[in-house]
Formats: C-alpha cells, structure tokens, sequence
C-alpha cells in the first residue's frame, strides 16, 4: 500500500472574544490530517475546516499515511479490538495494546480519563508515535456529550508538550460513540481554536461564552 505524506500550507487566526491569536503559534505549524472513512465524514469536515491551512482531510484510512503521530480514538482502558483500534493493534502488533495498559495502569490506576492523553511509541517508522486518548470509558453512545471536544482538545495539548510536528487524527465520536459527524466536525474545530487562541484572561463572562460555544448554543 503506498503511503502519503500530505504537504501542508499555513493558516487559520480565528480569534474570539477574549482569547489569543496573534502572530504564528505551534498549532498553526502542527500539520493536522483528518481520517474520514467516508464521503459524508469528508465533506462535514471539509466545509468545518475551510481555510485552516494546516488541516487536511484525508478521505481514506490511517495505513495509507506516514506523520509523526496517529491518535487512537480509545476507551479508558486500553482495550483496542474495537473500531479503528482494531486496525491499529494488527498495523503495530499486540505488543503496542500490552504497552498502552501498562502505561494506564502505572499512570491511571487502572483507568485512563476522558479529557486526557499520552503519546507511546509505536516501533514502527511509518508513524513512530501514538496518542492514546479515551473518547469513553467503555463503547457506549456519547451523543449529547462533549466528550469530541475533550478529547481533541487533550491531544493537541499533549502533542504539543512532546513537540510532535504531524498529526493523523481520527473523526472521534463518529462510530461506536454514535455521534453525528457534523457534531464531530464542530466540537474538534472548536478544540482546535481553543488551544490556538486560548485565554489571556479568565472571568465568568469569559467561562459561560466558553460553555456556550462548547455546547453550540
């Protein structure tokens, strides 16, 4: 299968009341793909990311593309023999899955939260980094929740303290969690401003606008 590495342009300085955006930052360098495993995926995610420069939407699978780093779409356990999970553990063998729950175990007690992340190695060239973050604690129907967005929002905080520079990110939420990709689309753009242009300063005007956009309304 040839691998592809995307070729990237800069951009995107949305700036919102109260927040950050000015001159370059690491997430407007940070090369950004998102897998979309179908056409309807594709298209919600292409039209949420117009004129985000770094972010390419990758209609296809993770095998057919090489970056710094993929990002599992997890449970808090560990457990990959479920959804793409299942394609990571025979892409990096099972010694990747013995590796990510120990880490959970040694870090987590035993149970990773949602809203957290952390990067392993992979032993593998093509992609030599995983972002192991748990969209649920167990498969369930996360619909109605904002989990999409804490768990984008925990990765690109992660990815950043290791100094990643690629990112292949999955459509989070969008198949076991049974969210509607336009949802998916929308919490993960609003995760990806929030870590670009975060507060300069808090109060709780500043905290209702942030619950609000969090919750589309």
């Amino acid at each position: 299968m040839r691998k592809m590495r995307i070729k990237y342009s800069r951009g995107i300085n949305t700036v919102r009341r109260k927040q950050g955006g000015d001159g370059m930052t690491y997430f407007d360098e940070l090369q950004i793909t998102i897998v979309a495993t179908d056409d309807y995926i594709a298209k919600v995610f292409r039209m949420y990311f117009l004129g985000h420069g770094n972010v390419n939407i990758h209609r296809g699978i993770f095998e057919e593309l090489t970056a710094d780093c993929l990002v599992s779409p997890a449970n808090s356990f560990g457990l990959m023999d479920g959804g793409m999970d299942v394609a990571i553990t025979a892409y990096f063998g099972d010694q990747l899955q013995e590796r990510v729950q120990q880490r959970i175990i040694d870090e987590y007690s035993g149970e990773q939260p949602v809203g957290t992340s952390f990067i392993i190695e992979t032993n593998n060239e093509s992609i030599p980094y995983l972002a192991h973050t748990p969209t649920m604690r167990v498969p369930a129907n996360i619909n109605g929740t904002d989990n999409v967005y804490l768990a984008t929002k925990a990765t690109l905080e992660e990815v950043k303290r290791e100094g990643i520079k690629s990112l292949i990110l999955p459509a989070f939420g969008a198949g076991a969690g049974q969210v509607n990709p336009q949802e998916v689309a929308r919490q993960t753009a609003v995760a990806l401003n929030t870590v670009k242009n975060h507060a300069k300063e808090i109060d709780w005007e500043y905290a209702l606008f942030r619950s609000r956009l969090i919750r589309g309304n």
